[in-house]
C-alpha cells in the first residue's frame, strides 16, 4: 500500500502556474514613510505578473482594493487576470503566509502550515489566517486545504520537482517555530506532507541583517533538476564572505541520489547596502522568482545586476529575464521572493 508521500509531490517553481499571490502593503503595517517606493515595487510586480498569469492580491479593505486596482490598471497590468481578496494581513510577505501547494493523483493540494512571525519575531496572526480566508472564498476553486501545525515558511523550502528539497538547519532548526522536533522528527514531515525523497540540509549561509534564520531562498535555489544557482561573495573583506563561502563548499559535497554532483552556478554579490540606521540589509539575487514565461529577478542599483541578469538568462535561456527594483524592499530584510507566492497550475480558477 503506498504511503501518503508517495502520492505527493513538490512542484519545481518552474513548472507551469495557474498565478501568483500578493498581499498587498497598506498603511498599517511596517513599510512606514516607504510605503509608496514599496508600493511601486508591487505594482511592477504585479504588471509583470499579469501580463502572463492571473494574479491573486490580498488588500485590506475594499476602499485598499480600490486604490489597488487603479494602480495596476494604470501600470499596464492585465486586469481580466487579477482578482482581488478582502483579508486582514500583518505584513507583506506572501512566501511565508501563503500556501504550499504540492500535486496529488487527486489534483493541486494546498497545505497550510502555521506562520508565526518567524520563530515568534513578529505579529503575525492575522498573517497566519490569511490562506484559511482564501480558501473559504473560493479563491482557490475547488482545491483542496489541509492544515498543518508545524511551523513552516515557503522562504525556508525550495524543491527541483523530482523529490530534493534544499533547506537550513539554522531555520528549520530553530528553536522559535519547531522546539519539540529534532531535525529527523522535521525531515519526517516533510516527507510525508511534501512527498519528499531527499533533503539537502546547509548549515551554513547566514546573510548580514537577515531576520528569517538563513531563508534558502535568499541563498541557494534549484533552476532546473540538475542545477543549483546560489548567493557566492568574491570579497574576502566582505562580512558575508566567511558564511557564503562555507555554504558553497557544502553544495560542491552535497550529492543527488544517484551519488552525482550538482552543477553549480555562482551569483555575484551586490555592494553592502545600510539602512538609515547602518544596519547591513540582506540584498541577495537568489530572491528571484520564476514564472510563466519570464524570470523576475531582484535589481539593487549595483554594478553586478547586469551580470547577475546574465547569470540567469544562462540558467533560463526559454524565459525572459526581468529586472524589479528591489531596494525598497530590503528596508524591511526581505526581496521579491519573500512577497510573492507561485501557485501551480490547477490552483486558481479559469
Amino acid at each position: 500500500m503506498a504511503s501518503r508521500a508517495d502520492q505527493r509531490r513538490l512542484p519545481a517553481e518552474w513548472e507551469r502556474q495557474s498565478g501568483v499571490l500578493l498581499t498587498w502593503p497598506h498603511r498599517d503595517g511596517d513599510w512606514g514613510s516607504i510605503l509608496g517606493p514599496v508600493e511601486h515595487v508591487f505594482t511592477h510586480l504585479a504588471r509583470e505578473i499579469s501580463l502572463r498569469e492571473r494574479l491573486l492580491v490580498v488588500v485590506a479593505d475594499d476602499a485598499h482594493g480600490a486604490h489597488v486596482r487603479g494602480l495596476i490598471a494604470t501600470a499596464g497590468g492585465e486586469m481580466r487576470r487579477v482578482t482581488l481578496q478582502v483579508a486582514a494581513s500583518d505584513d507583506s510577505w506572501a512566501r511565508d503566509h501563503g500556501p504550499i501547494t504540492v500535486q496529488t493523483q487527486d489534483g493541486p493540494l494546498a497545505l497550510d502550515f502555521t506562520f508565526n512571525g518567524w520563530g515568534g519575531k513578529y505579529k503575525a496572526g492575522s498573517d497566519n489566517r490569511i490562506t484559511r480566508t482564501l480558501a473559504a472564498a473560493g479563491c482557490f476553486g475547488g482545491t483542496p486545504l489541509e492544515s498543518h501545525d508545524m511551523v513552516l515558511e515557503g522562504g525556508s523550502i525550495d524543491s527541483d520537482g523530482a523529490g530534493t528539497l534544499l533547506t537550513t538547519h539554522r531555520c528549520l532548526s530553530h528553536p522559535g517555530r519547531n522546539p519539540t522536533l529534532s531535525a529527523a522528527d522535521i525531515e519526517a514531515r516533510l516527507r510525508d506532507a511534501l512527498g519528499i525523497q531527499q533533503v539537502l540540509w546547509l548549515n551554513h549561509g547566514a546573510l548580514a541583517g537577515d531576520d528569517t534564520d538563513s531563508h534558502i531562498d535568499t541563498l541557494a535555489r534549484f533552476a532546473h533538476a540538475g542545477t543549483i544557482v546560489y548567493q557566492a561573495c568574491a570579497n574576502g573583506q566582505d562580512e558575508n564572505f566567511n558564511e557564503l563561502n562555507a555554504m558553497e563548499r557544502e553544495l560542491e559535497a552535497a550529492r543527488k541520489d544517484d551519488g552525482s554532483a550538482w552543477r553549480l552556478v555562482p551569483l555575484p554579490s551586490p555592494r553592502p547596502i545600510h539602512d538609515q540606521q547602518g544596519r547591513r540589509l540582506p540584498a541577495s539575487y537568489a530572491n528571484f522568482l520564476i514564472i510563466n514565461d519570464a524570470v523576475l529577478m531582484p535589481t539593487y542599483d549595483d554594478p553586478a545586476d547586469g551580470t547577475a541578469r546574465e547569470i540567469l538568462a544562462g540558467c533560463f535561456p526559454d524565459r525572459e529575464i526581468v529586472g524589479v527594483d528591489c531596494l525598497p524592499l530590503i528596508h524591511q530584510f526581505g526581496s521579491l521572493h519573500c512577497v510573492t507566492m507561485q501557485l501551480p497550475e490547477g490552483v486558481l480558477e479559469n
